[in-house]
C-alpha cells in the first residue's frame, strides 16, 4: 500500500496495489463465464419443460435447501480461507485489508472462478437432458431442480459478496433482494469485516450465519483441528496485514 498526500500532511489517503492476473487467466474467466452462463440457459429451459403442477411442493423445498446448501458451501470454503494457510487465500486476506477492492473488479473476474467450479455439473444436468427418457427425466425433476438452485447461487456468490460492498449505484431489484436477505445484505456482512474476522462466513445469503455463530459451530471446528494439528486459526494474520503495507 501507498499513501498519498495532497496539499498538505492531514490530507493523505491510502492506496493498494496488488498483482493482476496474467493473460490466460483472462481468457479462462472469459471461457468459464460463456460456457457457464450457456448451460444455465440450456437447463433452465429444459427443467421448464420437466416441470408439472404435482412436482410444486417437493421443487419448493428442494429450491430451499439448494440455497442453504450454497450459503453453507460459501461459508465453509470462506472459513477455510480465512483462517488456514496461507497458499491459496491471498484473494482472501487482501479482502479484509481492502474490502471494497471487489467493487472495481468487473463482471468477469468477479465470477469467473465460480463459473468454472459449475461446468462440471452444469455439463451433467445437460447430458441428462439429451440422453435420459423422458420418464426417467419426470422422476428426477425435483432433485434437479435442487441441484440446479445450488449451482445457481454459488455461480452468483461472488457477485452477491461484490453486491455487499457497494453502497452506490446498485440498481433497485438488487437492494430489494438484500432489504429483503434474499441475497446477502450489506448492513449483515459488516459484521464479519470487524477484526478479527472469526464470524459470519457465509456470503451468499447469510441465512445461516445466525444460527451458525449461536451453535459456536466455526469455533468447534477450529477446536478440533487446532487440537488434531496444532495449528492456531488465523495466527498469519499479522503478517499478511504487514506483507500487504
Amino acid at each position: 500500500c501507498q499513501t498519498n498526500g495532497a496539499g498538505h500532511p492531514g490530507n493523505k489517503s491510502k492506496t493498494c496495489s496488488f498483482p493482476s492476473f496474467p493473460t490466460g487467466k483472462r481468457l479462462q474467466e472469459w471461457i468459464s463465464v460463456i460456457l457457464c452462463f450457456s448451460l444455465i440457459c440450456f437447463n433452465f429451459y429444459n427443467l421448464l419443460f420437466y416441470l408439472r403442477l404435482e412436482h410444486t411442493p417437493s421443487i419448493i423445498v428442494g429450491i430451499f435447501a439448494g440455497v442453504i446448501t450454497a450459503d453453507f458451501l460459501s461459508g465453509l470454503f470462506h472459513w477455510g480461507a480465512d483462517t488456514w494457510g496461507s497458499a491459496f487465500i491471498r484473494p482472501f486476506r487482501e479482502h479484509h485489508i481492502d474490502p471494497t477492492a471487489i467493487t472495481r473488479h468487473d463482471f468477469i473476474e468477479t465470477n469467473g472462478d465460480n463459473c468454472f467450479m459449475t461446468l462440471v455439473p452444469l455439463a451433467n444436468m445437460a447430458y441428462k437432458f439429451v440422453s435420459f427418457s423422458p420418464e426417467a427425466l419426470y422422476e428426477t425433476c425435483p432433485w434437479e431442480c435442487y441441484v440446479f438452485a445450488l449451482i445457481i447461487f454459488i455461480t452468483m456468490t461472488n457477485q452477491i459478496h461484490k453486491w455487499s460492498h457497494t453502497y452506490f449505484g446498485l440498481p433497485r431489484w438488487v437492494i430489494f433482494l438484500q432489504d429483503w436477505h434474499i441475497i446477502l445484505p450489506r448492513k449483515h456482512h459488516r459484521i464479519h469485516h470487524v477484526s478479527p474476522h472469526e464470524t459470519y462466513f457465509c456470503i451468499t445469503t447469510g441465512w445461516l450465519n445466525y444460527p451458525l455463530e449461536k451453535i459456536g459451530f466455526w469455533r468447534c471446528l477450529e477446536n478440533i483441528i487446532q487440537g488434531l494439528t496444532g495449528e492456531k486459526p488465523r495466527a498469519d494474520d499479522m503478517k499478511w496485514a504487514q506483507k500487504i503495507k
